[in-house]
């Protein structure tokens, strides 16, 4: 990766909007951070929770779209659609099918499969190109945390994180899982975007540990509920190899 450019900008998504819709209650203007790449800039838009938009190469790119983060009927039609897990603070049929054209791949895994028709099915450690952006996936699952005796909250071989490549820049966006053994085992991630709320994904500890074991070089904690940010930035504040950036993403 060349250059990161560390400015975050507030932006209006939605033109001519307040920061939340009183009828709605869902946010309209959102942050967005540009990172440069070797073939142009990478926008990321962070929509709230596990959801994200990607802008690269005039391509609308969506992350597990939700309607309960935003009025889908009002955001950018996308390109690309992809979906990490089945829960439905992840997979929203209605989202999906507000921001879905004719031409908009999906990319999902199995279980997804099940509900969203038509898409590329992916399992963990499957690597497609679609659209011209490489895409892996990775394991994402709880080695701790469970519901019950033998029951996690993300089964392993059934969720996916998947790396991003845009240009030179890899990016890793997790989804539900923990810090295991294939995310500590990742390398040359130049951004990532890790979980952070207990009990189902990691503590602000367990996000320090991959986090030293892989090395991004920007690191976003997302999903992460009421957990206190400032926990992770203080385990990490000797690391300055590795930039913490907190956003709007609870």
């Amino acid at each position: 990766m060349k250059v990161l450019k560390p400015s975050m900008i507030v932006v209006l998504v939605l033109a001519g909007c307040a920061a939340h819709s009183a009828e709605k209650g869902k946010k309209t203007m959102f942050e967005q951070d540009t990172i440069a790449t070797s073939k142009g800039d990478l926008k990321i838009t962070f929509v709230g929770h596990g959801t994200l938009m990607f802008t690269f190469a005039q391509k609308v790119i969506h992350v597990d779209p939700v309607s309960r983060e935003a009025d889908y009927s009002k955001m950018p039609k996308a390109d690309l659609i992809v979906i990490t897990h089945e829960h439905g603070d992840h997979l929203d049929s209605e989202a999906v099918a507000a921001i879905r054209q004719t031409t908009t791949t999906v990319v999902l895994t199995p279980t997804c499969a099940e509900t969203l028709k038509d898409g590329v099915v992916m399992k963990n450690g499957d690597v497609q190109t679609v659209d011209g952006i490489k895409i892996e996936a990775v394991p994402a699952y709880n080695i701790v945390h469970q519901r019950g005796p033998g029951m996690p909250y993300h089964p392993r071989g059934v969720g996916n994180g998947y790396i991003f490549t845009f240009g030179d820049t890899r990016l890793y966006v997790a989804g539900d899982t923990e810090n295991t053994p294939e995310m500590k085992a990742l390398r040359n991630i130049d951004v990532a975007f890790l979980p952070m709320n207990l009990p189902y994904t990691m503590s602000p500890a367990m996000v320090a540990d991959a986090a030293r074991a892989f090395r991004p070089k920007i690191l976003y904690p997302y999903h992460f509920g009421s957990t206190k940010t400032a926990e992770l930035t203080k385990l990490l504040a000797d690391e300055k190899a590795i930039d913490v950036r907190i956003r709007k993403m609870e």
